[in-house]
């Protein structure tokens, strides 16, 4: 049977007929739907961690006890699991464990274009990349086989056009592998320095072994075409080469850790030229040279942003490149939902010229205008450590026109720890706490904050607010983020207090709330003063009728989620509460 499936969709279905029986997941784009999706079948117990290190650190423990177990993250994820990751090179596996790495090339919704194969390499564990989704759902099932076979984790490295694009896929039915449980074996697993000195040796024994695997592994393989032109590719970039080069040559390298040697130095024999078409960084490139190979690849292809046939048919042309016209549509920037309750924190921050330390979230578009009111973004929890660093550096007084701002599933992922920090360490600091009730910027996954488990199950709800007291601080305040009064206010305790205040701004997200009556404006109040536009409202906007001097301010009644900021921001009163029912 075959199912029209999108690469994410695949991996979970892989991970099902595998026998899987543990995945964890932090959500982040382009990797979140593999765990929404496994959630989906019964017998894996699914999980979303708190963050990717800990997602890992539970899918190795379940290896360890000897159950087949998949952990999945977007790219930067591997950041913050590298310490297990690395670790669990060297220790090997019980139960088969699956690492799966979205890569976000062209950073579609990432702060950088890393390439994780170079992680698959420094780790020394074997890497798969597919090019379909059929072979997301082979290579996920193949990658349990092989990290039992070898005793190792298994990186299978997707990007962003695998995760997200769709085709016919065969499948199969589940395969129960039992659960070996648990033996004791701490030269294995105790990776003392006496012990890993030890598994070094094995690890790189290891190596060879898989070497050897990837030259007779049926996925590696050579499509003889013209032999004029050699193509060496991997993963969505053979699909691009296809389509680009349809004469020529290919070898198709699937197992690209550790490469076959053998088989490209055989390939390279038999054609004139060769070229290494690769999304990303020159992996190949560099490897297949070492070998003494002459190949073109980064040389011609951009190392920067996504690759797509266009841009490949692009480096290959001998056309001289006629200048880029210019787009006649506008361009349309990222804003806020209408009715987001961090708009009214935003408004604050940006009336009072704060310095804002930021964090990785929706809420990340309180930087763009008119709100402005963001300084810094670096990565998940950084906002909390950011300002304690700017504080020890620029003293108490700057601290008191300083916040920190991070929202409530990235306070759990790795705001806690900055923030007992910034404790113990007796920073000056206020942290806001942009609390709306989900993880909203991946597709509203559940956090210890919501109450929810992963299959919307209850469990024990965890308040930033309770955290917070528990790591230390005496000031702490709930607030309704919709009162700008009272949103001020708290903001200008919170300066003055001497020492480190968190405030946790309270109102469930603009997507889980029914929307409330549209405001609309009456012309006759209305003077063009503009006062309302400041929060940056999407269904806030201004007309120049005819008859009129000034500007008309109107509101949009299909985006209108009846908010009410608008109303507390308008001093001539022409903001009003449409009659129109809920219905």
């Amino acid at each position: 049977m075959k199912s029209l499936l999108s690469g994410n969709e695949a991996v979970a279905r892989g991970a099902w007929e595998a026998g899987c029986r543990v995945a964890t997941a932090y959500p982040g784009t382009p990797s979140t739907e593999i765990l929404e999706n496994i959630i989906k079948y019964p017998e894996i117990n699914a999980e979303w961690s708190v963050n990717e290190k800990v997602a890992l650190e539970v899918a190795a423990g379940a290896s360890f006890a000897g159950a087949r177990a998949l952990v999945a993250m977007k790219h930067v994820g591997l950041n913050v699991a590298a310490d297990p990751f690395f670790t669990m090179g060297y220790s090997g596996v019980t139960g088969g464990l699956v690492v799966v790495s979205a890569d976000d090339p062209g950073m579609w919704s990432s702060q950088n274009e890393q390439d994780n194969r170079h992680y698959g390499r420094h780790a020394k564990v074997p890497i798969l990349e597919p090019s379909d989704s059929n072979e997301a759902r082979i290579f996920t099932k193949l990658a349990f086989e092989i990290s039992e076979k070898f005793d190792t984790p298994v990186l299978l490295r997707l990007t962003t056009r695998i995760c997200h694009s769709t085709c016919l896929t065969e499948l199969g039915e589940r395969k129960e592998i039992e659960v070996s449980g648990y033996v004791k074996d701490i030269n294995k697993r105790l990776v003392l320095p006496a012990h890993a000195r030890a598994l070094h040796l094995v690890v790189e024994e290891r190596l060879k072994k898989i070497a050897a695997q990837s030259e007779v592994f049926r996925y590696n393989r050579i499509e003889w075409g013209k032999k004029t032109l050699g193509i060496i590719t991997s993963g969505v970039a053979y699909q691009y080469a296809k389509e680009v080069f349809p004469e020529a040559s290919v070898l198709k390298l699937s197992l690209t850790h550790p490469i076959p040697e053998k088989m490209i130095k055989r390939f390279a024999k038999h054609v004139r030229k060769i070229v290494v078409v690769e999304e990303g960084d020159p992996v190949l490139e560099t490897e297949i040279k070492a070998m003494g190979i002459k190949v073109t690849g980064k040389d011609k292809i951009p190392l920067c942003g996504e690759l797509t046939p266009d841009v490949l048919k692009s480096s290959f042309s001998k056309r001289t490149k006629a200048p880029a016209k210019s787009s006649k549509v506008p361009p349309r920037p990222p804003v806020l939902c209408p009715g987001c309750p961090h708009r009214g924190v935003f408004y604050v921050i940006n009336k009072l010229k704060l310095v804002v330390t930021g964090d990785i979230g929706c809420y990340t578009l309180g930087a763009l205008p008119p709100l402005s009111a963001m300084d810094t973004c670096v990565c998940m929890g950084a906002s909390v450590t950011n300002a304690q660093g700017m504080e020890k550096a620029l003293g108490k007084e700057f601290s008191k026109k300083l916040v920190a701002v991070l929202g409530d599933s990235t306070f759990f992922h790795s705001g806690i720890t900055g923030l007992v920090n910034a404790v113990y360490n007796k920073g000056n600091l206020s942290l806001l706490i942009l609390d709306n009730f989900t993880t909203a910027m991946t597709g509203h996954q559940p956090h210890p904050g919501t109450g929810r488990l992963a299959r919307g199950e209850r469990g024990r709800r965890i308040a930033p607010e309770d955290i917070a007291r528990g790591c230390g601080v005496e000031m702490v305040k709930v607030v309704n983020p919709n009162d700008l009064a009272a949103t001020e206010l708290a903001f200008k305790q919170a300066l003055e207090y001497d020492g480190v205040a968190v405030l946790v701004f309270r109102r469930p997200c603009a997507l889980l709330v029914k929307p409330r009556p549209p405001y609309r404006i009456d012309p006759e109040s209305c003077n063009g003063c503009k006062l309302c536009l400041r929060i940056g409202c999407p269904a806030l906007s201004l007309v120049f009728p005819e008859h009129r001097e000034k500007p008309l301010a109107v509101v949009d009644e299909a985006l209108c989620v009846g908010c009410g900021l608008c109303v507390q921001l308008c001093q001539r009163s022409a903001i009003f509460l449409s009659r129109k029912s809920d219905g």
